[in-house]
């Protein structure tokens, strides 16, 4: 479980694979190639390792469940 608190930046670009389900608020995921995704409870996400390097925020805050 991670909680990310309203206003949070990811300060790096992460390449590392992860399987994410987000509960409650409301996730914003950038790729490094410009794509934008907005997560909301109920949606969920999964990227392979050195597939797809992302970074995250969210201006609301964001309970998610996360499998590295």
């Amino acid at each position: 479980m991670v909680e990310y608190t309203p206003g949070y930046l990811a300060d790096h670009w992460c390449v590392k694979g992860h399987i994410l389900l987000c509960l409650e608020g409301e996730l914003h995921t950038e790729l490094e190639d410009g794509r934008t995704f907005v997560l909301k409870p109920g949606m969920s996400y999964q990227v392979a390792d050195n597939a797809e390097a992302h970074r995250s925020s969210t201006a609301v805050g964001a309970k998610l469940f996360v499998v590295d």
